[in-house]
């Protein structure tokens, strides 16, 4: 069976919840963040996932993924990857979508990238180093990571460009997995919050 990944997001933070770019800042999980992780690990260690036997999971080193990975039961199997890092927003670190409208009106990441900081290239390798080790492995991989770069890796594991994630929202605590229909790459499940029903 072609291998399949696992994406979660991280919990809630003080900035995921008024919506400012957190890219490389280390802001921790709140509460909800907490109990949402949590929640998100004992649906995957029930059936059908059983805690994913065998699955190379990886993470995200920022903070607010590795605690992620590490409430949801993950800690001991995964290993930090520097590739899954968010998106380094540079000037924009910190600002709401409105903050940086009111100087760049019309402004879009997904199409006009970010001043002084990681280029659209740039998190398109990233993306696709990640999709590559993906698609290398013999089993199912879970990855914890950050909405920018979940949304990215979801585009280029389709194989489309990367402005196609401006059209795939991803919420804290979700769970997606991209798979493959007909021997093509597809989405299986997408911005899954079905455990945060509890």
């Amino acid at each position: 069976m072609a291998p399949r990944i696992l994406l979660a997001r991280h919990g809630q933070t003080e900035w995921s919840l008024v919506g400012k770019h957190t890219g490389r800042t280390d802001v921790p999980l709140l509460e909800e963040g907490r109990r949402g992780a949590k929640l998100l690990g004992e649906r995957l260690h029930r059936a059908p996932l059983d805690g994913l036997p065998g699955v190379e999971v990886r993470t995200s080193p920022l903070a607010r993924a590795r605690e992620t990975c590490e409430i949801a039961g993950f800690k001991e199997r995964a290993s930090e990857w520097d590739t899954l890092l968010e998106w380094d927003y540079g000037a924009y670190e910190g600002m709401t979508p409105a903050d940086i409208h009111a100087v760049r009106p019309g402004w879009l990441i997904w199409r006009d990238g970010v001043p002084g900081g990681e280029t659209l290239a740039e998190v398109t390798a990233r993306s696709d180093e990640v999709v590559a080790w993906a698609r290398a492995a013999d089993r199912d991989v879970l990855v914890f990571a950050h909405g920018h770069i979940l949304r990215s890796i979801g585009a280029r594991w389709l194989g489309l460009p990367l402005d196609f994630a401006a059209r795939i929202r991803l919420n804290p605590t979700s769970l997606s997995v991209l798979g493959w229909a007909y021997g093509e790459p597809a989405i299986e499940s997408w911005n899954d919050l079905g455990h945060l029903a509890g």
